[in-house]
């Protein structure tokens, strides 16, 4: 049986944090620069003062435990996860799937949404948090990748008695739907991505969509890659600045809420400090960052990512988020089976269950509306 989770942080901990976010050091900054570089001087000195001066953590971990929690060991692996039941005379099991830089408080504005029925159907939410992010345990040896935790989230979802369930995913979470959909395709009502994976192998007889998709993708590689590329290669040597460094570990991540979301320029305009400083202090709290980081390596090591599923009968729904750049249609037809919804958004961006939760809800209810 899952084991009722409460989260608790040893007021130790909460003081340790004040006081190193307090003996921040700064590098000088430079004018006119912004966020070109990086993050913004000028916002990491005020996030600085807001996280380590006027953020209640009592207060985040008192929301926190407001939604049920449990753990689950499984295969010798410790899983977080959020569970709440629907509310409606039908209720659907859905998996919701985060990536990175977030973790499992970017999903949660979506449990009422779904909760709460329409015309008689809700859903089971379950939002199970990756190994080595957050409160699941941190994996001791080399190899948890998406193959791999997909039969840990089908094991967990058979003890929790759904034989069947919806997933969606995005980022790193929707690589292990997609590893669901490979290895469990029966265990599927329906699988749910935000975007449509880049890494697939590039063709011969791109499309012309494909082909100027394909190129503006490659020079934002050059551009915005380098985090994936440290983070794929050498996630140890990131990961001992970003676990000793509070105002490192919000620089590495803050840049990359900047730059994912659709924020017009103004991060705060799409996140509140609180969200974000919640968001930080979970990555902080468990020590994960580097177990975090180190996913992209896994990844990149995992020849089977890249691969068109074998056929298949699971139904596909996308929500293309249109200022993320998202893959043409064309590109989701290529490489993945049975799509049979796609939705493109105009507003928000990486993380559209914080940006746009109510637009992500609705695309994940027409999607099961679609195919049941």
């Amino acid at each position: 049986m899952p084991t009722p989770f409460t989260v608790s942080i040893p007021d130790s901990a909460i003081t340790d944090l004040k006081y190193r976010l307090a003996q921040t050091r700064f590098q000088q900054a430079m004018d006119g620069v912004g966020w070109g570089d990086g993050i913004d001087d000028a916002f990491l000195r005020r996030f600085v003062d807001y996280w380590g001066q006027h953020f209640d953590w009592r207060a985040a971990e008192a929301r926190l435990n407001g939604f049920a929690q449990f753990t689950e060991v499984v295969n010798g692996e410790t899983v977080h996860f959020v569970h709440v039941r629907g509310r409606g005379q039908t209720n659907v099991p859905i998996l919701l799937a985060n990536g990175w830089p977030s973790n499992f408080v970017e999903l949660l504005p979506l449990v009422p949404l779904l909760t709460e029925p329409v015309d008689g159907v809700a859903f089971d939410v379950i939002i199970p948090s990756l190994p080595g992010y957050g409160f699941s345990s941190q994996p001791a040896a080399p190899g948890m990748n998406h193959a791999r935790i997909a039969p840990l989230w089908a094991e967990l979802m058979t003890r929790l008695n759904y034989p069947r369930f919806l997933a969606s995913g995005s980022d790193m979470g929707a690589g292990v739907v997609m590893a669901l959909v490979r290895d469990f395709p029966e265990r599927l009502i329906g699988a749910h991505y935000v975007n449509v994976y880049y890494g697939f192998p590039k063709p011969d007889d791109p499309t012309p969509a494909e082909a100027a998709w394909l190129q503006r993708m490659g020079a934002w590689s050059i551009h915005e890659g380098a985090y994936a590329m440290e983070q794929g290669t050498k996630p140890a040597t990131l990961a001992v600045g970003l676990n000793d460094s509070p105002a490192g570990l919000a620089a590495w991540i803050l840049e990359k809420f900047k730059a994912w979301s659709d924020n017009g320029g103004d991060l705060e305009h799409v996140f509140d400090f609180e969200t974000l400083a919640t968001i930080l202090s979970i990555y902080w709290f468990t020590r994960t960052i580097g177990s975090s980081v180190r996913l992209y390596k896994e990844a990149f090591a995992d020849p089977t990512l890249a691969e068109k599923p074998p056929r298949h009968t699971v139904p596909h729904g996308i929500l293309a988020m249109l200022a993320e750049d998202p893959a043409p249609r064309d590109w989701g037809e290529r490489n993945l089976w049975n799509i049979v919804r796609w939705t493109e958004l105009r507003s928000g961006g990486h993380f559209p269950a914080l940006e746009v939760p109510e637009a992500m809800a609705h695309d994940l209810r027409a999607f099961h509306g679609q195919i049941a």
